[in-house]
């Protein structure tokens, strides 16, 4: 489903169409900021993210925070941002990792 045929006000999309979404030049208008950040992140526009997230104060941007040190190679400043996040700190490869953080925030959304 587009986000023209939604509902007004109705803001969840699949895995398909945040991934599918990525063309664009901006991310779909009602991500939350995790979603927003992982949209840029995902685009290889880490600081767009970054500053997402830095300005964010939920536990899902602090979980996005981590994803993005850890992607850095920053393992000490990931692991402050898993504990604000109340997560583990992650072991697997990122790639998996940004993929069930992206599922999880689009399950919630």
């Amino acid at each position: 489903m587009s986000q023209e045929d939604r509902p007004p006000g109705t803001t969840r999309y699949s895995e398909e169409e945040f991934r599918a979404s990525l063309t664009a030049d901006r991310p779909p208008a009602g991500l939350r900021r995790a979603l927003a950040a992982l949209w840029y992140a995902s685009r290889g526009e880490r600081e767009a993210a970054h500053g997402l997230v830095q300005e964010g104060n939920r536990e899902e941007d602090a979980h996005v925070h981590a994803l993005l040190h850890r992607e850095e190679g920053d393992s000490g400043n990931a692991a402050y941002w898993y504990r604000r996040a109340k997560q583990p700190v992650a072991t697997g490869s990122v790639d998996a990792e940004r993929g069930a953080l992206l599922r999880k925030l689009l399950a919630a959304d």
